[in-house]
């Protein structure tokens, strides 16, 4: 006869535990779903079609009911919208606040408020370097010079190493008519410390700079940051200080350029182009548009620098120029953005951005994911990968070398 087996106390006890938290979790989730559906049956109002009710008015009418937390409806709006701009997989659309519309719209027309530089982050010291210092700006007046390092920011004398790089800059950064106070070091050894407190103001930015090649006294070279309303002015006066300098060739440099405004483009390459077509744009719709350039066209032995971050119209720039066999191409294969966005103002002050047309390059096909292939292609030597680009030297640049040796072998 096999032994009974006994259930001890502990073991009871456990097991009805168990049982009546399975029987409350499975009442929980039972009530929990009758009153969600409660919930939902109520909500619909059944004097409309529950079509009428989306999932998103639901959700609203939950937290308006249920949420223990105050709710901003500005907030809510502008997620929303983010949201749905998401949703749609326009990989350029964007939403932007009356503010951020403010600002965007100054700097498209080349307009900025502060004290009128551009820095870049200095890796060896961990501070703010000024590589360029704007023409007509505070801080031109003021005595800031390319090659300041700014140690401190702010009257409490903030480190920029301790702060980072783009809280620092952020702390630089102000309206019109504010003060940015910040010490600077300078000088071969960086030995002198000299103080700043300097009234910002509105400045025009600066989107070309220029300078005679130190390898090829012969060879101008003019950088392209980005293409606003303001570039194509600077971009001619930089023609013309590079041949007044003794240029006979030039070599236009939009590595690393985002691209920029349609007008802008094509003013320049008006300028550059004999007559034809410069750029063809084609809607949701299937209708077409072209713009073309006169006559007049500007001639002199000419090479185009990009890169794999070279994009949309520093695209355009690089393929139309390709295309009227104009310049040649050296580099690396450009990013492939050959689609148009349209900022449309939503009446408050903000305003949306979205794809509206794709765009194509004056003969050759579109780029748009697939990028421009260079006529020559050539990387940039690896040990510079760590170094900025405002700070290889031209004898180090192998893209900027490659370009003249074509040009030395192509276009006596």
């Amino acid at each position: 006869m096999k032994p009974s087996k006994r259930i001890s106390v502990a073991v009871f006890v456990t097991c009805l535990l168990l049982a009546v938290l399975i029987t409350f979790m499975t009442t929980y989730t039972i009530l929990s779903e009758l009153h969600t559906a409660a919930l939902r049956e109520s909500y619909l109002n059944p004097a409309q079609p529950a079509a009428e009710n989306t999932k998103l008015d639901a959700v609203s009418a939950l937290f308006d009911q249920y949420y223990y937390h105050d709710i901003d409806p500005e907030q809510i709006e502008e997620y929303i919208i983010r949201g749905y701009i998401a949703g749609t997989g326009d990989l350029y659309g964007d939403y932007f606040t009356a503010e951020e519309y403010t600002t965007l719209t100054e700097d498209t027309n080349g307009e900025m408020q502060g004290i009128g530089i551009s820095v870049i982050y200095n890796t060896d010291y961990g501070v703010i370097e000024v590589i360029n210092v704007m023409p007509d700006s505070p801080a031109l007046e003021a005595g800031v010079q390319p090659g300041d390092l700014i140690v401190y920011v702010g009257e409490e004398k903030e480190s920029v190493a301790e702060l980072g790089y783009y809280m620092a800059v952020s702390k630089m950064q102000g309206k019109a008519g504010t003060t940015a106070v910040f010490t600077v070091q300078r000088g071969k050894d960086y030995s002198e410390t000299v103080e700043f407190s300097i009234v910002r103001g509105y400045v025009t930015e600066v989107t070309v700079t220029s300078h005679i090649c130190a390898t090829d006294p012969t060879v101008g070279i003019i950088k392209i940051v980005s293409f606003d309303l303001s570039t194509p002015e600077q971009f001619k006066g930089a023609i013309e200080e590079m041949r007044a300098a003794g240029a006979t060739r030039l070599i236009f440099d939009v590595r690393y350029n985002p691209g920029g405004n349609l007008e802008s483009i094509t003013e320049i390459l008006d300028y550059l182009l004999p007559e034809g077509p410069i750029i063809r744009t084609v809607d949701k719709d299937g209708n077409t548009e072209m713009i073309s350039s006169n006559a007049a066209e500007f001639n002199m032995p000419m090479a185009v620098l990009a890169n794999e971050s070279t994009a949309s119209a520093a695209e355009l720039f690089t393929s139309a120029l390709q295309d009227y066999e104009k310049a040649v191409f050296v580099g690396k294969t450009t990013y492939g953005k050959g689609s148009m966005q349209s900022i449309i103002s939503l009446g408050d002050g903000s305003a949306v951005k979205l794809t509206t047309r794709m765009y194509f390059p004056p003969f050759s096909d579109s780029y748009e994911g697939i990028g421009i292939v260079p006529d020559v292609d050539v990387d940039m030597d690896p040990a510079l990968a760590d170094k900025s680009i405002y700070k290889i030297t031209d004898e180090e640049d192998t893209q900027l070398q490659a370009a003249i040796r074509w040009l030395n072998e192509h276009q006596k």
